[in-house]
């Protein structure tokens, strides 16, 4: 078998997924930066004695109710966008129960060794039509089996959106816990939707990981951006780990201009350890990749 060097990877990677469309919301008629040599970077994730990759593949773009944009392409078209990103050094997952996207990770995992990679999921904490409340040990063992990993570098609990959370959801906060006690779990934490929710979590010692919107713009966040980097740069001086979301707006802010200043506001704070990005396509991910490590070496 030949073996490609970096360059001949993204292009062959690029050319076997090309009927993939660029279908992320405002994306289809902007372009993207081309393909380079760039890679990723290892960032530390606050206190919690992870390394991550600075960049996670997200799988929840459009996500709710079992399904997301990454689904929609299907296994074989995830797989080769997930092999073609660990290419470029995005080495890291971000899925959850309710993107449906825990079997497309198992798959790509036949590819991706386990320890070359890293996975964030999240627990839906509410009863739903799609979502079957269960105790933690229960809803784990059915991620592990899902996933194809028998542990998590990090779980959250999805989408908080108020709070007292903690008190309200205790269940939840004590099976995290003692799954993290047994190894299952490497940080813990939540994903946040809502200001009081993200108050609460910056100052709780439970929490390892807090998963926050942030952007220039303020599209889809819980405060004005100043607000919400005040609350940010709180918690990382407590030791959390930040991972951004919504960096894009929710795909409402995706022109080149939108892209680099909501890149550069996320990097360049200081608060923000490493960030998720719904990539759907190799130019996203070489869009992404190239932009990032650009401004992060600036």
């Amino acid at each position: 078998m030949t073996k490609l060097n970096r360059r001949q990877f993204i292009q062959t990677g690029m050319a076997g997924v090309a009927g993939l469309s660029v279908i992320g919301a405002g994306l289809s008629q902007i372009s993207f930066a081309p393909a380079s040599d760039a890679v990723v970077d290892m960032v530390k994730l606050g206190n919690t004695g992870l390394t991550l990759p600075r960049l996670a593949m997200g799988t929840g773009s459009h996500g709710g109710g079992k399904a997301s944009n990454q689904t929609r392409l299907g296994v074989e078209n995830f797989v080769k966008l997930a092999r073609h990103a660990h290419e470029r050094g995005i080495r890291f997952f971000d899925s959850a129960d309710s993107y449906g996207s825990h079997p497309f990770v198992k798959e790509a995992l036949k590819e991706i060794p386990r320890d070359q990679t890293h996975i964030l999921t999240k627990m839906w904490i509410t009863q739903t039509s799609w979502n079957d409340v269960q105790p933690v040990p229960v809803v784990l063992d059915r991620f592990r089996k899902e996933t194809g990993s028998d542990y998590f570098d990090i779980v959250l609990m999805h989408c908080l959106m108020k709070g007292n959370w903690k008190e309200e959801r205790k269940s939840y906060v004590d099976g995290l816990y003692k799954a993290k006690q047994d190894g299952i779990v490497k940080a813990v934490g939540v994903s946040c939707h809502n200001w009081d929710a993200m108050a609460e979590a910056v100052e709780d010692p439970w929490v390892d990981v807090i998963l926050a919107r942030i952007n220039p713009f303020g599209a889809h966040m819980d405060g004005t951006p100043e607000a919400v980097m005040g609350l940010l740069e709180k918690a990382r001086k407590n030791g959390k780990g930040i991972i951004g979301m919504k960096i894009f707006g929710n795909g409402d802010k995706v022109t080149d201009s939108e892209r680099e200043q909501s890149i550069r506001y996320a990097v360049n704070s200081g608060n923000v350890h490493c960030m998720t990005l719904g990539l759907e396509s190799p130019e996203q991910v070489n869009d992404a990749v190239s932009r990032v490590m650009r401004i992060a070496k600036s």
